[in-house]
C-alpha cells in the first residue's frame, strides 16, 4: 500500500508541474520541452550504458568482482525507466541517476541498506527473530523412575 501511495502522489505532483509549466511558457512549448527533455535523456541513458557495460567488461577482464558497475548498471535502467515517463519531476530524478558522482552517493546507499538487511536476516537465521531474553541455565538432577507399573 505505501509503494501505491507513493507512486499516487508522484501522478499528481508530475501533473501539478506540467500545469504549472504550460501555464508560464504555454502548452505546446512544454511539450516540446517534454519531448526534447526525453530525448537528452534517452542519449545520455545510452552514453552512461555504454560505459558502465564497458566497466564491467574490463572488471570482468581482470577477474574483479563488478559490484559497483552492476549498481551503476541497475540505476541507470532506473534512470531509462524515469525518462520514458512524461514530466519533469521525474526527469529530474533521472538526470540525477544518470550523473555518476550523484549516482555513487545513491548506489553507496543502497549498498549500506542492503549490507544492514542481510546481517539483520544472517542474525534472524541464526538465532530466530524476536527479542534475546536473558536467562540463566540451571542443572537439575535427573528424575530415574524405577518402578513401573504396567497398564490394564
Amino acid at each position: 500500500m505505501p509503494v501505491f501511495a507513493l507512486v499516487l502522489v508522484g501522478m499528481f505532483a508530475e501533473i501539478a508541474v506540467m500545469i504549472a509549466v504550460g501555464n508560464a511558457i504555454g502548452g505546446l512549448w512544454m511539450i516540446a520541452l517534454l519531448l526534447v527533455g526525453t530525448l537528452i535523456g534517452l542519449q545520455l541513458v545510452r552514453r552512461q550504458g555504454a560505459q558502465t557495460m564497458a566497466a564491467f567488461s574490463e572488471a570482468v577482464w581482470k577477474r574483479q568482482q563488478p559490484h559497483q558497475e552492476m549498481a551503476d548498471g541497475v540505476l541507470i535502467a532506473a534512470a531509462g525507466a524515469l525518462i520514458m515517463v512524461p514530466g519533469f519531476i521525474s526527469d529530474v530524478a533521472a538526470l540525477f541517476l544518470l550523473f555518476p558522482p550523484t549516482r555513487k552517493i545513491v548506489s553507496r546507499r543502497i549498498a549500506r541498506k542492503a549490507e544492514a538487511a542481510a546481517l539483520k536476516f544472517e542474525h534472524d537465521r541464526r538465532f530466530g527473530p524476536g527479542q534475546v531474553v536473558e536467562g540463566e541455565v540451571v542443572d537439575v538432577e535427573p528424575v530415574i523412575i524405577t518402578d513401573r507399573r504396567e497398564l490394564t
